[in-house]
């Protein structure tokens, strides 16, 4: 499920990129993705040890 909404909002963010379009809610969307991203690994590596 977080792989494809990271997928998504990166593919999103290349379409803004280009098209100019949707500009800084998109790239608030994507650092929003990359740090649940970065929580949910970092929360993944405590339940495993």
């Amino acid at each position: 499920m977080l792989w494809t909404i990271i997928g998504i909002l990166l593919v999103l963010w290349i379409l803004g990129l280009v098209a100019k379009v949707g500009g800084a809610l998109i790239h608030i969307l994507l650092v929003a993705a990359v740090i649940i991203f970065i929580v949910n690994l970092v929360t993944g590596r405590n339940k495993a040890g």
